[in-house]
């Protein structure tokens, strides 16, 4: 006689499976894990270089903004963590920097489901691809692309380290090529002036033009390197690819000259500065705003154009998938383009040429709706508290954070304790995106959601 087959109680299967069916929430559980096994390592006291432990919550500022790829510091790196303490540091930087796709293939590769390309950027912008690549496939192209850049960002990086710094300048130059490459903002060079970011290194060409590379590159988004790397065998690029690629390009160029216009006369930013420096700095800070967060000019020196150029700028952010934050260069264009629609009356959403499904539309306008609140709430925080000098400042520092930029006006170096909260979560949330951490909070899963057929009603708005 056969013995009867027991199934799984209906209740214990949805626990199980709960995860699988909102892989949102386990990215941000583990940008939360991470950010925590963080904050310990930095607290520990052979992490500071007096022998003291850390605070928790300036650990866990340090900690969020690494793992989060900001940039945004309670010290300076170099003169207050020891070498383990940058070790440390850098760890995070990485595995942040890698974290959609590395750890979410981690998650996926346990639960035996192989993962979508739709399914790894589910905190990012949708995609209409019709490619599907398997986990580790993918994740050989992520991976290795990005040891690929960062190795040969820190090779040149070397030649400007290692001859003053000996066998620390090759530390210095990895750390610099992954801070870079990850758009993390976060250096050593407070042995010259603590704080000073790249301000005391103007003058270094060499620096600043590879930093701008390995930010420009790993700000277009691991979506673009699969698919250019599957330009020999389609002999087509995707609709995504041209979008991100041609309006970075556009982006960076009005930026540039924006911040020449802006700045040109300004004794404290670009007015002091030699023709040749000017344009190499005003090109830097375009790049720059564009979720790096180096700063080589000083970001509480410029003009209040200047500050509310570099807003929209941070703001728009990078391409999506990747290593930068912000709303993303693609949720910017589809809603221009889709208010350009509606001034001529056209009823669909067109980018060059194609148009573009509703649901994109309707997540682009969710989050930059999201991004906009979570901005003002935080700048609210800051302004109400005093730590920032003037609303411009906090919306500054607000919007810095959100879009995982890391430049600061000055009120993150004076943030109190609901200061810091409130900017921890905002680097967070911009790291994993507004929509992503929605879809992490909520109860429902993909196979729980109905559709409804409801009737139709009007509404007159503008």
């Amino acid at each position: 006689m056969k013995s009867k087959k027991i199934g799984r109680h209906p209740l214990v299967q949805t626990r199980d499976t709960r995860y699988m069916h909102n892989p949102a929430k386990v990215i941000v559980i583990s940008f939360v894990l991470l950010i925590l096994a963080g904050t310990v390592l930095l607290m520990l006291p052979w992490s500071s270089r007096d022998g003291q432990v850390t605070p928790f919550l300036n650990a866990l500022f340090t900690a969020t903004s690494a793992s989060c790829v900001t940039g945004l510091t309670m010290y300076d790196t170099f003169t207050h963590f020891t070498l383990f303490g940058q070790i440390v540091i850098i760890s995070l930087i990485q595995l942040g920097g890698l974290g959609l796709v590395t750890l979410t293939s981690f998650f996926y590769l346990i639960i035996g489901k192989k993962m979508g390309l739709r399914t790894v950027h589910l905190a990012q912008e949708s995609v209409n691809s019709d490619e599907h690549v398997d986990t580790v496939h993918l994740l050989k192209m992520v991976v290795g692309v990005t040891f690929t850049i960062e190795f040969l960002g820190a090779l040149v990086l070397m030649t400007v380290f290692l001859p003053e710094h000996g066998g620390y300048g090759v530390f210095m130059a990895i750390f610099f090529a992954i801070s870079a490459y990850c758009n993390a903002g976060f250096d050593l060079l407070g042995f010259r002036e603590p704080g000073s970011s790249l301000l005391t290194v103007q003058d270094n060409g060499v620096l600043n033009l590879t930093l701008m590379c390995l930010v420009v590159l790993g700000g277009l988004g691991f979506i673009i390197w699969q698919d250019l790397l599957f330009y020999r065998r389609r002999r087509k690029l995707l609709l995504h690819t041209k979008v991100v690629l041609c309006f970075t390009g556009i982006l960076l160029l009005i930026g540039w000259i924006g911040f020449l216009l802006l700045e040109w006369n300004n004794p404290a930013t670009l007015g002091k500065l030699p023709l040749p420096q000017k344009l190499l700095h005003g090109l830097f800070q375009s790049v720059t705003v564009r979720t790096a967060g180096f700063d080589s000019i000083g970001q509480g020196e410029l003009t209040g154009l200047g500050k509310l150029f570099s807003i929209l700028l941070m703001f728009i952010g990078a391409g999506p998938g990747s290593t930068g934050g912000g709303i993303k260069v693609t949720t910017f264009v589809v809603l221009a383009m889709t208010v350009v629609s509606v001034i001529r009356g056209d009823s669909d959403t067109v980018v060059m040429g194609r148009r573009i499904d509703k649901p994109v539309i309707y997540r682009a306008f969710t989050v930059a709706v999201l991004g906009v609140l979570m901005v003002c709430v935080t700048a609210g925080v800051l302004i109400l508290t005093g730590d920032a000098q003037s609303e411009l400042d906090g919306i500054y520092e607000a919007v810095s954070a959100f879009a995982t930029v890391g430049l600061s006006a000055g009120p993150t170096g004076r943030a109190g304790v609901l200061s810091k909260l409130a900017l921890t979560l905002t680097m967070l949330t911009g790291r994993v995106g507004p929509v992503g951490l929605a879809l992490s909070l909520s109860m429902k899963t993909a196979g729980s959601i109905q559709k409804v057929v409801r009737p139709e009603g009007r509404i007159w708005v503008g």
